[in-house]
């Protein structure tokens, strides 16, 4: 079966989803959450059905750049449609249900790299497995920090919007973002140690920069979490550390597979 279906219909109903929230915010209405979470789910199954047709191949796994965003989209969002559940951060599904959209239509059209084969032994994929929910969790800490910039910035001048008036209180959106940065931290910390385990060398010339950066970015995340624990670092410089690990964190998976793929085309 070929993954074109699936792929439009998650596109569609990521975008009637965004679409409904967004149209209720701007109306200063609360959107349906029951609602949302159900079309939410069922664009992350067809998503989720069209990826497993594109990234399955004969010995191994398709992860070429487009591909592995998409993955890494499709779990975002699981990840945040697990967290309403329990916590409020509904909020963030306005700026992730776009990006369900954008990534699994790029996936499907867009021309794919010159990316190898990932063989599928249980050691990769563990290190795969757990590199994915790092990146996950940690992009979630990334959109909690942008809403949280926002939110702050709205409420001291006063100009409050629709979305700004159904986000949860200043220290309750303050306490998501760290707890979000805890278990992405701690993520990212047993996805390097199985990338020590089970590959032969981390350091080899197509690994280097994924390697350094990645240690960067732990770096960079242990410091903000020592000093919210030591110092009480909140609000902007929290959000500024927030960024610069995510930023170093995306150069390096996708920084060097760009550069690989469609520069280097190694």
């Amino acid at each position: 079966m070929q993954p074109l279906l699936p792929t439009l219909l998650a596109a569609a109903l990521y975008a009637g989803a965004s679409t409904y929230q967004g149209l209720r915010l701007a109306r200063r209405e609360k959107p349906d959450t029951r609602l949302l979470g159900l079309l939410g789910a069922v664009a992350l199954v067809a998503h989720a059905f069209s990826l497993l047709l594109q990234l399955l191949a004969i010995d191994g796994l398709r992860l070429d750049f487009f591909n592995a965003s998409s993955l890494i989209a499709a779990a975002v969002i699981f990840l945040t449609l697990l967290a309403c559940l329990r916590m409020p951060v509904s909020n963030l599904l306005i700026l992730l249900f776009p990006l369900g959209c954008l990534t699994a239509l790029l996936a499907e059209f867009a021309p794919s790299g010159n990316a190898p084969i990932v063989i599928e032994s249980p050691g990769i994929l563990a290190h795969i497995l757990l590199s994915i929910l790092a990146y996950g969790v940690l992009s979630i800490a990334m959109f909690q920090s942008l809403l949280l910039l926002l939110q702050d910035h709205q409420l001291k001048h006063k100009h409050p919007s629709g979305l700004i008036r159904n986000f949860p209180p200043l220290q309750t959106m303050e306490s998501l973002l760290f707890g979000f940065l805890w278990a992405g931290w701690l993520l990212l910390s047993l996805s390097l140690l199985s990338g020590w385990m089970f590959f032969d060398d981390l350091f080899a010339q197509h690994l280097v920069h994924k390697t350094a950066l990645s240690c960067l970015a732990w770096i960079v995340f242990a410091i903000l979490l020592w000093g919210r624990h030591r110092l009480g670092w909140r609000g902007h410089k929290a959000i500024r550390w927030t960024l610069a690990g995510f930023c170093l964190l995306m150069l390096a998976y996708f920084g060097s597979k760009l550069v690989r793929e469609f520069i280097l085309h190694i």
